[in-house]
């Protein structure tokens, strides 16, 4: 499989596994009945689109190590999307850090499990 046609398939697990979880959590754990899902839906489709290409584009051109390019990668995605979450769903920055944070260690796990 091409690099590219491999980030296709990471874009679309990551949709699939983080949209539910951000969906899950700002609607029940979080108890914001007033956000409609397909605002949530489109918030999450946002942040994935803003982050994704650059972990697997931009970032290993500067960092070589695999294990680093990974680590640094997530927590800058993590942080991203939590302000996206954050700008986009109105929601206190803590909240949008444990959906970021929760969401990308889940397709991140996905992901590895499925490699």
């Amino acid at each position: 499989m091409q690099y590219e046609q491999k980030f296709i398939f990471s874009l679309l697990l990551t949709l699939i596994v983080e949209i539910p979880i951000a969906v899950s959590f700002v609607k029940f754990l979080f108890n914001h009945k007033g956000i409609k899902i397909s605002k949530i839906v489109f918030t999450g489709l946002m942040a994935s689109a803003l982050t994704l290409p650059y972990f697997w584009f931009v970032l290993p051109a500067y960092i070589s190590s695999r294990n680093l390019y990974i680590f640094f990668g997530e927590i800058l995605i993590i942080f991203i999307e939590a302000i996206v979450y954050n700008q986009l769903l109105k929601l206190k920055l803590s909240e949008t850090f444990v959906v970021s944070m929760v969401a990308n260690v889940a397709s991140l796990f996905m992901g590895l499990v499925i490699r």
